[in-house]
């Protein structure tokens, strides 16, 4: 069998499980497991694999966003309050927290009403709606340029404001996560402001449901090893898990 061949049935195989392990794949497709390996490296390369801990899953490209936040605040909705429930626990009295924009950081904030002496940065308009009249919290909002679909600040005037504040904790959600690749967005005007609010606090807090893994999206944010906790749900694939481990301090399930 030519190496394109295996490689071929590799995805094959791929497309029809949600993981392979490198000593099954050894097995089915009669080669050794450095070979085998040789080929998920190769795969994993032209992006259309993801590597894990023994062995690899398929990696979805995530489609450019073709429709607003607000319609997308429809998905998922158990697994999202789930994590926001969850995330909102981590928040203790007295800090001050930076709260990024999407939908499952909005379940976050929505948890987070009633609460007292706490202070909330943010850069979505959702998240002003959703707090501005509580009393019990400071309420930040950095400005700048209005991105419409996701109803939140971006660029030049939303970054000066950042490198003005000291939030103790980052929470935030992401476009695309691989183990690999890390952190991804597809929409490059808002990069740079990504990278400075991961940067932003010493504790950063990643909220994702399980659709957001295997994906690789245009621009690199950053690596996973720059997450200090990590809230998802309990539909993750299990294959990931020891991987994830590894590279983030604490992986929580909602």
């Amino acid at each position: 069998m030519f190496t394109f061949e295996r490689q071929d049935k590799i995805l094959k195989i791929l497309k029809k499980k949600p993981g392979v392990r490198v000593s099954d794949l050894s097995s089915s497709l009669g080669v050794s497991e450095a070979t085998i390996r040789r080929d998920l490296n190769k795969l994993h390369e032209t992006r259309q694999i993801q590597r894990i801990y023994g062995g690899a899953i398929l990696a979805e490209k995530t489609p450019p966003e073709a429709y607003l936040m607000t319609q997308r605040a429809t998905e998922n909705i158990e697994e999202k309050s789930r994590i926001g429930k969850l995330t909102a626990s981590l928040v203790h009295e007295g800090d001050t927290v930076f709260i990024g924009s999407g939908t499952t950081t909005q379940e976050v904030a929505r948890n987070l009403a009633g609460r007292q002496n706490i202070t909330i940065i943010t850069n979505a308009i959702t998240i002003i709606n959703l707090l501005y009249q509580e009393e019990g919290i400071s309420l930040i909002a950095t400005g700048g340029l209005l991105r419409l679909s996701e109803l939140s600040f971006i660029g030049h005037l939303t970054e000066s404001a950042l490198r003005e504040l000291r939030p103790q904790k980052v929470i935030m959600g992401i476009r695309a996560i691989s183990l690999i690749e890390g952190l991804t967005n597809d929409y490059l005007p808002e990069v740079s402001t990504d990278r400075l609010i991961i940067q932003s606090a010493p504790e950063v807090i990643l909220v994702a449901d399980h659709t957001k893994f295997g994906k690789v999206s245009t621009a690199l944010i950053a690596p996973l090893s720059f997450i200090h906790t990590l809230v998802t749900d309990t539909g993750i694939d299990e294959e990931i898990l020891p991987s994830l481990n590894g590279l983030v301090k604490n992986v929580l399930l909602a």
